[in-house]
């Protein structure tokens, strides 16, 4: 029997690790032509506000089900169809607790059935981006990327364990500027995955706010499949001469399918 010294195990180790992982990557927007892809998404929220010297805090559950279908794909750019299919989202605050869902709205809480009127719009309505290889939107800048949680701006180099890319992002939304920026850290490759940590900050008028998590992105479409997102929103409300001061934590998990 061979006797197993440290240089045998070392080497042994190393030709496990190099079975599990893969040098480098470069990621590339490239999702499967005619294939309905299905994101759920469900975000736990927690919001506490400060009106007249009293703190009122509201807890909400959202629930998302989102389809896009390919119709165009090729090397360069991927034009995409995506609808949201169904809300759901449970909120209580003082006690009180409210449910709305869009597959039996019959049940909505009737305190909050003037506010779902607006939900209500964006479903089941079609919209068509044209996303280049990189994830970036090609055409109409200041349109919102309905897909942001799982089509993200990819860097255009190689990725390998450790390497970070950052995206940048600036939108105005209703006459205010908001500012997106995230940091990405590549922290495991493998042929089937690749394993992403990330940070960001988000700026804007009376508004600022930070976010952590982690992902999963599928290295054969470019498409972020899974990932786990905590953010945390500090605003400043005005309402009638008022201004109100509120907090937001909230837990977000993805997943496509």
């Amino acid at each position: 029997m061979k006797r197993l010294t440290p240089a045998l195990l070392v080497l042994i180790a190393l030709t496990c690790m190099s079975f599990m992982a893969k040098d480098s990557v470069k990621i590339r927007l490239k999702p499967q032509q005619g294939k309905t892809y299905t994101v759920t998404s469900k975000a736990n929220m927690t919001t506490s506000m400060k009106v007249q010297g009293q703190t009122m805090n509201m807890s909400q559950v959202m629930e998302t089900r989102q389809t896009f279908t390919p119709t165009e794909v090729s090397d360069d750019q991927s034009v995409i169809e995506t609808q949201i299919e169904a809300i759901k989202m449970t909120l209580s605050q003082m006690g009180m607790k409210f449910e709305y869902d869009s597959e039996h709205p019959e049940n909505t809480s009737p305190m909050i059935a003037g506010q779902t009127k607006e939900i209500e719009k964006s479903l089941k309505t079609t919209t068509t981006i044209t996303y280049d290889a990189l994830g970036q939107i090609v055409g109409d800048g200041d349109l919102t990327n309905p897909l942001r949680d799982v089509i993200l701006q990819l860097p255009e180099e190689e990725l390998s364990v450790g390497s970070k890319w950052s995206s940048n992002k600036s939108q105005t939304v209703s006459d205010v500027e908001v500012i997106a920026n995230m940091e990405y850290t590549v922290t495991a490759i493998n042929k089937k995955s690749i394993e992403v940590s990330f940070t960001g900050n988000v700026e804007a008028s009376l508004v600022s706010g930070s976010y952590e998590g982690t992902g999963i992105i599928d290295p054969k479409t470019g498409i972020l499949v899974s990932s786990t997102t905590n953010t945390s929103i500090s605003m400043t409300v005005d309402a009638e001469d008022i201004s109100i001061p509120m907090d937001m934590e909230a837990t977000t998990t993805v997943t496509v399918k």
